[in-house]
Formats: C-alpha cells, sequence, structure tokens
C-alpha cells in the first residue's frame, strides 16, 4: 500500500480529504480540500480523482461535493440507521404536537452527533443540524450523553476547556459534575439558554435492553416559562422509542 514519507497510507489521506468537509458546506475547491487536509495541492487533486472515480466524491468544474456513492454506503452500514428508524414514528407524533425542533443524538467520540432534526417554519432558532455536532457540555443532548455516560470520558471533558456561547453555558468542572448529577437525579437535561438565549434544549435518554443508554431525544423551543410543559411528551416519546429498541434485540445467550 502507497505511503507518503510520513508514514500515513493512501486510505488515511483519503479519510483527510472526505472530512474536509464540515457541516454546511456543500461544495469545495480543491485548494480548500489541501489546506483543510493538509495535503499538498497535487497530491488532493490526485486522491480527488480517485475517489470521484469510486463515486465518493462529485466534481463540477473546480467544485468539489461529497459523491452520492458515499452517502449510500454510509447510510446502509451505519448502525444509527436502525436506531433512527425506530425513532422517527415518536419523533415525529412529538414534532406535530410541539411544533418545534425535534432531535436525536448519539455519542460520538468527546462529542455529539445529531441524526435526525425535524423542523418547522417559525420554530426556536437552532445551532444544530443533521450530521452536526455540539460539545458535550453545551447541549442539552450532550448532558444526557455524558452522564450516562463512561467516567473516563466524563474525566476527559471535566478537565479540558470548556467552549462557551452564551453567559447560561457550562464552563468550569465543578458545575458540569453538578449539572450531571442533576441529570441522572431528574432524568431529563434542561438547559435556557446554553447555546442561543432565546431557547431551550430539553433531552432524555434512550435506552437498549440492557438499559444502557446509546442515544437522546431532544426539543429545542422558545426560552419561556412554556418550556416546562414539553418535558412529560418527550419522556413519552424516548419511553416509545426505547421499548422499539429493546423489542428488536434478542436476549444475551
Amino acid at each position: 500500500m502507497a505511503r507518503v514519507h510520513t508514514g500515513e497510507s493512501a486510505p488515511a489521506r483519503a479519510v483527510r480529504i472526505v472530512e474536509s468537509f464540515g457541516v454546511g458546506d456543500s461544495t469545495l475547491t480543491v485548494s480548500e480540500i489541501a489546506r483543510r487536509s493538509g495535503l499538498h495541492v497535487a497530491t488532493a487533486s490526485r486522491l480527488i480523482e480517485e475517489l470521484v472515480g469510486c463515486g465518493w466524491l462529485e466534481r463540477e468544474n473546480r467544485q468539489v461535493r461529497i459523491g452520492v456513492r458515499l452517502w449510500e454506503v454510509a447510510s446502509r452500514a451505519s448502525a444509527a440507521v436502525g436506531l433512527r428508524e425506530a425513532a422517527m414514528p415518536f419523533l415525529e407524533d412529538l414534532h406535530a404536537v410541539v411544533g418545534q425542533h425535534t432531535q436525536l443524538a448519539v455519542l460520538e467520540g468527546d462529542e455529539v452527533l445529531f441524526i435526525e432534526r425535524l423542523t418547522a417554519h417559525g420554530a426556536a432558532v437552532n445551532y444544530s443540524r443533521i450530521a452536526g455536532r455540539l460539545p458535550l457540555h453545551a447541549s442539552s443532548s450532550g448532558l444526557v450523553l455524558l452522564a450516562y455516560g463512561p467516567v473516563e470520558l466524563q474525566e476527559r471533558v471535566l478537565t479540558r476547556p470548556m467552549k462557551v456561547y452564551t453567559d447560561k453555558t457550562i464552563r468550569t468542572a465543578r458545575r458540569l459534575r453538578s449539572a450531571l448529577a442533576e441529570v441522572r437525579r431528574q432524568g431529563y437535561a434542561f438547559c435556557p439558554g446554553h447555546i442561543y438565549p432565546e431557547t431551550t434544549g430539553i433531552a432524555v435518554p434512550i435506552h437498549n435492553a440492557q438499559g444502557t443508554v446509546i442515544a437522546a431525544a431532544a426539543l429545542i423551543v422558545p426560552n419561556d416559562a412554556a418550556a416546562y410543559v414539553q418535558i412529560p411528551a418527550l419522556q413519552a416519546a424516548a419511553r416509545g422509542i426505547s421499548r422499539v429498541i429493546a423489542s428488536h434485540i434478542p436476549p444475551a445467550q
């Protein structure tokens, strides 16, 4: 397998090219991809052409975009697909009642990854989007996933700098520990103004058959006195999703 002088394999460099596309990047130029991936322009251009040939990327004039083939393979292979399919009927019903952003998120590395979001015209402002990520400490979904996550993950997040979005964003280890304990005690995260001053994030855990938290369901609603009213409906949706997931997992042998 071909390698550069650093010992990095060609597939590893190809991954860097694909991961150059951030949230909101529909297209990039070869130069932008080379800069973001840290590759020489000639190397990036050659690998891009190979990925275009595989259907993983598409190229039109000087613009490069993610190819349909890559989306197809990722959608078919991802474990998140089954979770999303189980959750969608409940999320759709919840969204129809609440009329605000309704989200499904999973833990990915040390971040929260949003794998579904239902929205409506006139809904509250929302930072997250499908395939978007946020720091665990800052969002309601992240707090739920972190509160029920591995101790070593919690310690990593607690000891590193925390990005601040508003004056309500959690920014210290002491406050984060308190917030995680509160999530475990009450069974949900309630985050008024943590990402935007005008909105409140509310999230609850989704469990598998073994009782392990595998995802978070969330609402993003206006930051007002009515936000608390949405918690029971969100909890009911999460219980329904958890039941469906548990019923599709065979018992341990």
